[in-house]
């Protein structure tokens, strides 16, 4: 687990400033496998499993994160994989709640 697991989303309105491309770079360091869009706007990440049952099951453990933090992905479900990504739409680019909730994301299978 990261420092970011242990953290909460704070809400974000317009008004409040999209983290810069350097500081996205140092928090994507902190969060394994996931990637920067090439605009510095989104990150993103593949998950893969063996069946539709487990990717349902990821999906289903995601959403209720997505719930408890009040921040929720964008998701693309296949049989065998879920695609992530975090943009905070209110500033149109990333915060650090993506951050945190990519780590929580990374968390649900290192628990596994």
């Amino acid at each position: 687990m990261t420092e970011l697991t242990e953290k909460h989303c704070v809400p974000c309105e317009g008004g409040t400033e999209a983290l810069d491309t350097k500081t996205a770079e140092r928090f994507l360091a902190k969060v394994e496998g996931w990637t920067l869009d090439n605009d510095g706007k989104v990150i993103y990440r593949e998950y893969r499993f063996k069946n539709y049952y487990q990717t349902i099951a990821f999906v289903n453990a995601l959403a209720w994160i997505a719930h408890q933090e009040d921040h929720h992905p964008d998701l693309e479900v296949g049989y065998n994989r879920c695609l992530v990504r975090y943009s905070t739409h209110a500033i149109g680019g990333l915060s650090e709640n993506d951050f945190i909730c990519a780590a929580k994301v990374n968390a649900l299978l290192d628990q596994a």
